[in-house]
């Protein structure tokens, strides 16, 4: 009989349950997608009990839809967005959820001055408005009647680790991610805190444990609610970009993974925490492997975007809207006539200010070049992490694509002409969630270790070559969209809510 392993994957809106076999093959799926509020210009919050409610329902519905014996799962394990903040009070009671694209905390990084570089040096990451310890200070100063209320600081993983066993817990692949672990001690540490505003606040946070570490086990009433198994292991989970990358396998030394969801995340496998001026953050992927990463919230969140304003105009036929919106781009060929795109809708990593945009629009120019134009985009965004890892050191000679952008006919194919790097996607679509099982594979004993699990449980679906074809259009079209932004940054300047 089969070892079953459940994978949770918690991204700024929905929450997904999937149901793996250890051999990596998917059984069953189910999602929920849920809404983001704006209370202010800049701000985006979420339910937590969405959250919970959404973990019951689309556990339950996974498990009913596999029609295995729940008793036959061995874990479960859980990744979800970084950054943000979740605050819950004494009694576990859900406060209020920040997600991650949120930028009310831009002033307090802009406020930072000299204390950035020391952060960095210690954290390894570039403060930015939406990290975890940004968020506290500004909830400190704006909202002290919350921050007086609350008793414990979680990031979105956490949130359902803590509702299936009833433990607070913390991972440091998540934390790290976050500006909350200072490198080489890995730990929370009071100092740090302080540089960010936050050194009283440390109580705050969870105690951390290591990814695939068994955390605790399914509480009776979730399983009562759900349809697990009471006391089935929960492992202490990790962040998503981590999840996805080894949910596509890639979890050596010099691997490289990019993901192309929400957030636009580019990242490689090193020996060592990376201290490096051009490299926004770093995080740990096991005890001697830590995760190099430029990223930023300008990936396929657009399309997202895009769908939900104007996707009703668009015919699907048997698809989804967003293979539709790939087939428009299919029948588009690049040319330097097209219109230009700045996927930066929620900001850029290298301007906080940063806004969306269509430009070069002319009257014969339809819905099928604004789509390609905004794919194009994307894929450009990508191309300026990438090219910050590679003035950093990083030689990876490939890429394991995962995230919605994987799913598409014609983005896997686009990112390889325009990085010029082949390009791999993997045969599970669910990376994530795959990821978060693996690491309950190794906490229940099924593999030593997460190479052993990736080995496992990941295969290979396609695989992508650069044409040389377009190189020339495309150089000369991602020159255009950086001049665009240097020209255009000013006025972005003077749209921001603060400008006089």
């Amino acid at each position: 009989m089969s070892d079953y392993l459940l994978g949770i994957d918690a991204g700024n809106t929905m929450v997904k349950a999937v149901l793996f076999d250890s051999e990596g093959k998917e059984f069953a799926v189910e999602e929920r997608t849920g809404t983001t509020s704006y209370p202010e210009p800049g701000q985006a919050e979420r339910s937590i009990d969405e959250i919970r409610r959404f973990t019951v329902e689309a556990i339950q519905a996974c498990i009913a839809k596999s029609g295995i014996d729940p008793v036959r799962i061995r874990a479960v394990g859980a990744a979800g967005h970084g950054n943000g903040a979740y605050l819950l009070d004494r009694d576990g009671n859900g406060l209020l959820g920040i997600q991650s694209i949120d930028r009310r905390a831009e002033g307090i990084a802009s406020r930072l001055g000299e204390k950035t570089e020391t952060i960095h040096h210690w954290s390894r990451q570039q403060p930015w408005a939406g990290q975890t310890p940004l968020l506290m200070r500004w909830l400190g100063e704006h909202r002290p009647e919350i921050m007086s209320r609350t008793h414990a600081v979680l990031l979105c993983k956490d949130v359902i680790t803590h509702f299936l066993t009833g433990k607070l817990s913390g991972d440091y692949s998540d934390a790290a991610v976050a500006g909350l672990i200072r490198f080489p001690q890995r730990r929370y540490d009071g100092e740090m805190l302080e540089a960010y505003g936050v050194g009283d606040l440390e109580h705050l946070l969870p105690p951390l444990s290591e990814s695939c570490e068994i955390v605790g086990g399914v509480r009776e009433k979730v399983a009562q609610a759900t349809g697990l198994t009471v006391g089935t292991p929960v492992v202490a989970g990790m962040i998503d970009i981590v999840a996805s990358a080894i949910g596509s396998g890639v979890s050596a030394t010099g691997q490289a993974s990019i993901v192309a969801g929400t957030w636009s995340i580019n990242q490689e496998v090193v020996d060592d925490p990376v201290l490096n001026e051009l490299v926004f953050m770093t995080s740990i992927i096991e005890k001697d492997r830590y995760m190099a990463v430029e990223a930023s919230a300008t990936s396929a969140a657009n399309l997202e975007w895009f769908i939900r304003e104007f996707g009703s105009g668009i015919e699907v036929g048997t698809g989804t809207v967003a293979s539709a919106c790939s087939e428009l781009v299919a029948k588009v060929s690049p040319s330097t006539d097209l219109p230009l795109f700045h996927p930066f809708i929620y900001g850029s990593s290298s301007n906080a200010r940063a806004r969306g945009g269509f430009y070069g629009i002319a009257g014969w120019h339809n819905k099928e070049h604004l789509l390609y134009a905004l794919f194009e985009g994307v894929v450009f965004g990508h191309r300026q992490h990438v090219e910050k890892l590679r003035a950093a050191g990083a030689r990876f000679e490939n890429v394991m694509l995962s995230g919605g952008a994987a799913r598409s006919r014609i983005w896997p194919q686009m990112f390889s002409d325009i990085l010029g790097i082949p390009i791999r996607t993997s045969l599970c679509t669910q990376t994530g969630a795959l990821g978060a099982a693996i690491a309950a594979g190794v906490g229940a004993g099924l593999f030593p270790d997460l190479g052993h699990g990736v080995e496992q449980m990941v295969k290979t679906a396609q695989s992508f070559t650069p044409s040389a074809r377009d190189k020339a259009v495309h150089d000369r079209r991602y020159r255009l969209f950086q001049q665009l932004a240097q020209v255009i940054a000013p006025v972005w300047d003077e749209m921001h809510p603060d400008a006089g």
